[in-house]
């Protein structure tokens, strides 16, 4: 990595540096808005540091740019750089930092660029010239991410720039706490599912795509096991469009063609942008137990080959969209909340007798609980494959493999747990070895079994991997639906009972006042 200011502090990464020093400059504002004003900003210096290597080589005017004009944008279409206009350039932003009217220059940057390149439109933040932002601190801003990445090489800006960025996503969503869950799944869980289903070629798709996270480690996963990156392609809907632009910006930060990640405010349910698309691989992390889904509105849907999905609860629907959505040859690996695999409310029991009787899942993985910012509902991983008996595997059609994965992570802080690289590839390496046919499987009490048909029949098409694997598990007997309604009712009834008391203590107190004020 190039030397940078902060080089002296070898005990901390630069990321970390980076993340500290931004958030001081952030004063009174929002972590939900200021991650839009800095991750634009890296997103600015990103697409200026590529642009301006390709200027130099196209000004030299040597080898293969023999004759090139700087100023054609052609030239850079041609090496899918984007063009950036003079005034929207990181040199020209940079020297005018300590200006009074830095935020106006940094939003006409933005709006220059997009309209420089079409498939930026709408993508960019411009939120720089706004009251709460000082300039004096937008500037201090400027200057920390002008230290991230020097020289000319693009592939190493990019690197660098790509992996605080991502870095940053994380950060913002953990400040942001529950609502920045929204638009991140962590780290290690979307780590896990790649590892475990090995998307090295073909379509990645994911209908609820966040930030875009799940693409970026599928390309970053392919490269690690030296594959060509070009052999996958992607395909995402997202239907919140400030969280679309952030997966917009994080591809393009990868140099990831970001061209089939749309966005519609009605959802993928509503309005499937990929109507016709039968992908080879499904990745996704949908909302737990959503009840705002449109169920009504879709009671005859093509989708729900396995049974109709319940309207207060999309859990069942979004299976059924990524099985539509799956090539006959097609695996899917997602999040879902655990109480999908045991309950029964509203015919979802039946659909997960069909989903079994399909022979449609593979492997289902229970959770630490922690992992998700935005939720403590406990959390399982469904893995499924529409060809069981397929060349590339071994044949375990009337087999399912259960990992009891609860016990795993660390603590990063007291509300959140972490997967390590070790446990993810403890995990990934159970599956891989009970689904290949050279692996070396065997059942281990307490933490994984292959489970026959039969036997999840006799369960009753419960697929919670305690039952299988030996331990007890709490939470099998209860429907969590039920549990979670009770509880809030509870809750209700005690704030009710609170505020009566608060009321009269306010009561008390003020006749208090007035009788010693007669004093």
């Amino acid at each position: 990595m190039a030397k940078n200011n902060m080089s002296s502090k070898k005990e901390e990464p630069i990321e970390k540096q980076l993340w500290k020093a931004a958030d001081k400059l952030r004063k009174n504002i929002d972590a939900a808005e200021y991650k839009h004003i800095v991750l634009g900003l890296i997103f600015l210096k990103y697409i200026s540091d590529a642009f301006e290597d390709l200027y130099r080589k196209l000004e030299k005017g040597e080898g293969e740019y023999a004759g090139a004009d700087p100023e054609d944008k052609d030239e850079y279409k041609a090496e899918n750089v984007f063009f950036v206009p003079e005034k929207a350039r990181w040199s020209y932003l940079q020297s005018r930092a300590k200006l009074p009217e830095i935020g106006k220059d940094v939003d006409g940057a933005m709006d220059a660029i997009e309209k420089e390149n079409p498939s930026l439109k709408d993508v960019l933040p411009k939120v720089y010239a706004r009251g709460n932002l000082d300039p004096t601190n937008l500037g201090g801003l400027i200057d920390l991410v002008g230290n991230i990445a020097f020289g000319d090489a693009k592939a190493r800006s990019a690197d660098i720039l790509g992996h605080v960025f991502e870095y940053f996503l994380g950060e913002f969503a953990l400040a942001e706490g529950k609502k920045g869950g929204q638009f991140y799944t962590p780290r290690s869980v979307v780590e896990l599912l790649v590892e475990m289903l090995e998307p090295y070629k073909g379509r990645v798709f994911d209908p609820c795509c966040g930030s875009g996270g799940m693409f970026v480690q599928s390309e970053k996963f392919v490269q690690d096991h030296q594959g060509k990156v070009n052999d996958i392609s992607i395909y995402g809907q997202e239907s919140n469009q400030t969280t679309w632009r952030l997966a917009k910006m994080n591809l393009a930060i990868r140099g990831i063609d970001s061209s089939q990640i749309k966005w519609n405010n009605e959802g993928s349910f509503l309005n499937d942008s990929h109507k016709d698309l039968k992908a080879d691989y499904v990745i996704a992390n949908p909302p737990f137990n959503d009840s705002d889904w449109s169920g009504d509105l879709l009671r005859k849907d093509g989708r729900w080959k396995y049974g109709v999905p319940p309207v207060g609860n999309a859990n069942y629907a979004w299976i059924q969209h990524f099985i539509y959505h799956l090539n006959p040859s097609g695996q899917a690996g997602f999040v879902l909340a655990k109480g999908a695999l045991t309950s029964k409310s509203s015919g979802e029991g039946d659909i997960r007798k069909e989903l079994v009787e399909a022979r449609l899942v593979d492997c289902i993985v229970n959770l630490p609980a922690k992992l998700f910012l935005n939720t403590q509902i406990p959390a399982s991983l469904w893995f499924l494959s529409r060809n069981k008996e397929n060349g590339k595997f071994r044949n375990r059609t009337d087999e399912m493999l259960f990992i009891d994965a609860r016990n795993m992570g660390h603590l990063i802080n007291r509300r959140t747990r972490e997967l390590s690289r070790e446990d993810i590839q403890i995990i990934a390496e159970t599956y891989h070895n009970w689904r290949n046919p050279e692996g070396n499987y065997e059942d281990i009490k307490g933490f994984c079994n292959s489970a026959s048909i039969e036997r999840v029949r006799e369960l009753d098409y419960v697929l919670t991997p305690g039952r299988y694997v030996g331990l007890p598990d709490d939470e099998d007997d209860f429907d969590f639906n039920e549990r979670f309604t009770n509880l809030k009712k509870e809750f209700e009834e005690q704030l009710k009972e609170e505020a009566k008391l608060n009321a009269l203590i306010i009561e008390n107190l003020a006749k208090v006042v007035i009788k010693g004020g007669k004093d």
